[in-house]
């Protein structure tokens, strides 16, 4: 046909368009680097090369003046700094004000030679890094919180496809700071968490990997309550102990504590000795789509002093409850749980059981709709309404709840607000399906064949059960 392309045609058209990148400059690259994309290393063009100012990889002797020197040489040109493959000792680098530090991914390492910081930044305009590890070397760091990045009132932080390892505190500590941390590997931490973010300002989390950390995942932290509004997405965490101990403050995967509007959704969490997800204190959070296995103690919580949450289409597998959201005596309500797949939960966990105990799909307390859930092996009961008086408009409806031990336990004790219990199906609960109590214990029938005076604050209606 007259208006096909000639393939050879195109190509010989295309390289005479000056779309290839010069033999010269490829000759000049590393040969890891060489492999890339065209446009993938086009960031790379006008950068400042740290071999060209004697920093050689591979050296034993500590190389942080030169490269400190190097960065501020290109924060005042506004250039980035390309850092061949290799390891490079370096500590104490206070980043410039526009810092863009870019590397091969696992190849170009920065090791940290000890005696205070690693990288740190205040105030910084912008921090970039791209495919740099930064590797703690298990040495100390001498701020307790601090990482082996610490930036401090920065709008934006860009982190992309990076390594941390080997830190005595955290990997990253974000301090008042927004922007991107995507794409990155963070291993080994020992601090109070992998990714440490303080009063945030507009971050996100993404399509991150956080592995074998001592106490804590990724914790959005606010030291009073206010909004955070960061976005935890899409991240894989796996294996979070406890090693400084507590109940619930430590070994988590994902941790929000007074932070507001928090979205964490899609992520992977698994074998965290306490919670897959925990909220506390922090309203309009939305916890969406994550997949919790293993948990040491309740997979996802809402907690304290909270207004604003929302726990739905989560998949649950293991723990000592399935989903929590409590605290009511602290002002905590005001939730919906919706469409969570809950199953294979625990009668055991990690400190000797209080309250209600272990072993429970869903319990909630006030302002609060648990609708079409599947609760599966649930050895106490599958869902929980209120705790002695604190029950307040708590709607139980169209949930399915198999092999547990009571299907719905729901607060009789004077008091006790309304709750609305109907169109569940239940089915093989051991110890009856819907059952009134008086804080631990049983006080009526089961309330599924309509016994259920004299307690007008309950509605128990068209729940069917097997």
């Amino acid at each position: 046909m007259q208006n096909s392309i000639d393939k050879r045609s195109f190509l010989k058209s295309v390289g005479a368009s000056g779309l290839m990148l010069p033999t010269t400059l490829w000759a000049t690259m590393p040969a890891e680097a060489a492999k890339r994309e065209p446009l993938e290393i086009a960031g790379l063009r006008g950068s400042l090369d740290v071999s060209e100012f004697g920093i050689r990889p591979g050296s034993y002797d500590d190389q942080s003046q030169l490269l400190q020197q190097v960065l501020n040489k290109a924060a005042r040109e506004d250039r980035p700094v390309f850092l061949p493959p290799g390891v490079y000792v370096v500590s104490n680098i206070k980043l410039p004000a526009r810092t863009r530090l870019m590397g091969i991914s696992s190849t170009s390492r920065l090791i940290y030679g000890g005696g205070g910081t690693f990288l740190t930044g205040t105030g910084n305009e912008l921090i970039e890094m791209s495919g740099i590890t930064l590797d703690g070397a298990n040495r100390p760091l001498d701020d307790d919180f601090g990482g082996l990045l610490h930036a401090r009132a920065c709008p934006r932080v860009l982190i992309d496809n990076c390594d941390f390892i080997g830190s005595r505190g955290s990997g990253l500590t974000l301090d008042t700071c927004g922007g991107r941390l995507e794409r990155s590997r963070i291993s080994g931490a020992s601090g109070v968490a992998a990714v440490f973010c303080v009063n945030g300002t507009g971050l996100a989390i993404q399509n991150n990997e956080v592995a074998d950390c001592a106490n804590g995942g990724i914790l959005i932290h606010r030291w009073q309550v206010g909004d955070d509004n960061t976005i935890v997405s899409g991240n894989r965490i796996n294996r979070i102990a406890a090693r400084g101990g507590g109940t619930g403050q430590r070994g988590n995967g994902i941790n929000l504590y007074r932070a507001n509007g928090v979205i964490v959704s899609n992520n992977h969490i698994s074998d965290c000795a306490f919670s897959a997800i925990r909220a506390n204190s922090a309203s309009n959070a939305q916890i969406a789509g994550n997949t919790c296995l293993r948990s040491g103690e309740t997979a996802i919580y809402a907690e304290f002093a909270f207004q604003g949450s929302l726990v739905s289409n989560n998949i649950v597998d293991g723990g000592t409850m399935g989903v929590s959201i409590a605290n009511f005596n602290e002002g905590g309500r005001l939730a919906i749980c919706s469409n969570n797949l809950i199953r294979n939960l625990v009668t055991e966990g990690p400190y000797p059981a209080e309250v209600a105990g272990f072993g429970i799909g869903i319990f909630a307390e006030a302002e609060t709709s648990v609708t079409g859930n599947v609760i599966e092996g649930a050895p106490r009961f599958g869902i929980g309404l209120g705790w002695g008086p604190y029950l307040r408009n708590v709607v139980a409806a169209n949930n399915i709840i198999r092999e547990c031990g009571e299907g719905i336990a729901v607060s009789v004790v004077k008091g006790a607000g309304n709750a609305s219990i109907t169109g569940n199906m239940i089915d093989k609960a051991s110890k009856g399906a819907i059952l009134g109590h008086e804080w631990a214990k049983v006080v009526t029938g089961d309330m599924a064949n309509g016994e259920r005076k004299p307690y007008p604050h309950l509605t128990v209606e068209q729940n069917i059960v097997s």
